[in-house]
């Protein structure tokens, strides 16, 4: 079912497909992984096969059964954009979303490139956000580029885990920057500077900055719970979130 989370930008997560497979040093440490495992461990139904993509055809009709508007994270235990994940079963998805209307969905893939072929010759619903994750420049900073190609109300990325300085980083038509640390027993530690950095960019783009955590490395450089180290940057939290744009598509 689709269930509450402790993910600080959203609501729910809804998981149509469960599984994955590592492409990128950001999935080094994949918590979708971890509790991947630990849910076959006690006999979670859809993880009998642990981390191993599989489709989960009996949850698509799941958001159209809450009445209440919701946000959801599309996928955490997976990728939408996987290259095992039919077309046929990604618009059975993108169905479901445009018919719960009154919901939102939030997706995020590494498998940009896959995604930019999907959706550019289709109109995407403004209850649709359609994001990336980034976690350094080699793999992360070029999905960008494949995501400002998608004509999309809600244009995002979520710089987690940050794992080096991104420099500059280009964010025009981006809509929405959520930046985060990387948690679990082998978390690789996140600098301060590299997060202010972002921060920076996205003040003199007058992007919505969201700062999720610092992880398992406080940014004093020593080692805690996630919990312990919090979410404070400079002196406060930083919680923005854009504005939602209903009947336009953006440029």
């Amino acid at each position: 079912m689709a269930t509450n989370t402790s993910i600080e930008w959203t609501e729910q997560t809804w998981n149509p497909t469960t599984g994955c497979s590592k492409i990128s040093e950001g999935c080094k440490n994949c918590y979708a992984e971890r509790m991947a495992l630990r849910l076959k461990g006690i006999g979670v139904k859809g993880y009998e096969n642990g981390f191993k993509l599989q489709l989960q055809p009996d949850r698509l009709d799941q958001p159209l059964n809450r009445t209440k508007p919701t946000i959801y994270f599309v996928n955490s235990m997976s990728d939408l954009f996987h290259g095992n994940v039919p077309d046929d079963y990604i618009e059975k998805v993108f169905s479901v979303m445009q018919k719960a209307h009154w919901h939102t969905f939030q997706i995020l893939t590494k498998r940009a490139k896959r995604m930019a072929k999907f959706l550019n010759f289709r109109k995407i619903p403004d209850n649709i956000w359609i994001g990336v994750t980034v976690e350094n420049k080699a793999k992360g900073v070029p999905r960008i580029d494949h995501l400002r190609s998608i004509k999309a109300c809600i244009r995002f990325i979520s710089i987690e885990p940050l794992l080096e300085d991104l420099g500059f980083i280009d964010l025009t038509n981006i809509n929405w920057v959520i930046v985060g640390g990387e948690s679990g027993p082998r978390a690789r530690p996140m600098k301060p500077e590299w997060v202010i950095n972002i921060r920076e960019i996205c003040r003199k783009n007058k992007i919505p900055f969201f700062f999720k955590q610092w992880g398992g490395w406080g940014p004093d450089g020593i080692k805690r719970s996630k919990k312990a180290n919090g979410r404070i940057l400079l002196g406060r939290k930083w919680d923005e979130k854009p504005q939602y744009c209903y009947g336009e598509i953006a440029a």
